[in-house]
């Protein structure tokens, strides 16, 4: 991978099911291949089940390298890939996050339930007071995402999210466009991690 690229490794945060449409899945494995061509990994939940096993998988299936992290208790319901090259088994979900911060340089979330949207949002929290640069991008396939974009505009409109509080992320709708959005951003912006302040504020 050339040294010059912004990014060299992607949280991706997603369903451990598959959701009612194959195009989910469709479009985790795209992703999951597009990482690996373009050789950058995989940071993700560990599991080998829905979009999170399938974007895994397709990153291992392409040649390229993948972090699984998964708390103790999720093993026996979210089996474990076996060709992963490096598995990190912790304690608990917050020890869980908090390492798949640390070793990504951006985010992106396909669609998913509860704790995919928790996942995404904390993010966002962190970037809004600070606490780190790093590109947060939604993939909002078949429309996905819009609901929470219209809460968040409402959010905005009714004077919750104030100037200079302002959500950073990204929203693309295709597949091909998420490596470029995140990588344009972290050049424009860089990349600043400060999980010391995190550690401190949370």
């Amino acid at each position: 991978m050339s040294s010059n690229r912004p990014i060299t490794s992607i949280c991706v945060y997603c369903g451990s099911g598959f959701g009612g449409d194959p195009v989910f899945a469709e479009n985790a494995a795209l992703l999951g291949r597009l990482m690996a061509e373009q050789g950058i990994n995989l940071v993700y939940g560990g599991g080998n089940v829905g979009l999170m096993g399938t974007v895994a998988q397709s990153v291992l299936d392409h040649g390229g390298y993948v972090t699984g992290i998964i708390p103790d208790f999720l093993k026996s319901r979210e089996k474990l890939l076996d060709d992963v090259q490096e598995t990190i088994v912790v304690p608990d979900m917050h020890t869980r996050k908090r390492l798949m911060f640390e070793k990504a340089d951006a985010f992106v979330a396909l669609p998913g339930g509860i704790g995919t949207l928790e996942e995404l949002v904390e993010q966002m929290t962190w970037s809004q007071l600070g606490r780190h640069t790093k590109p947060i991008l939604m993939l909002s396939t078949k429309g996905f995402w819009k609901p929470l974009l219209t809460l968040i505009a409402h959010m905005r409109e009714q004077g919750f999210i104030r100037p200079g509080l302002e959500l950073n992320y990204l929203v693309a709708e295709r597949v091909e466009e998420v490596i470029p959005m995140i990588e344009d951003a972290a050049r424009r912006i860089g990349i600043v991690r400060n999980e010391a302040a995190i550690e401190s504020r949370f």
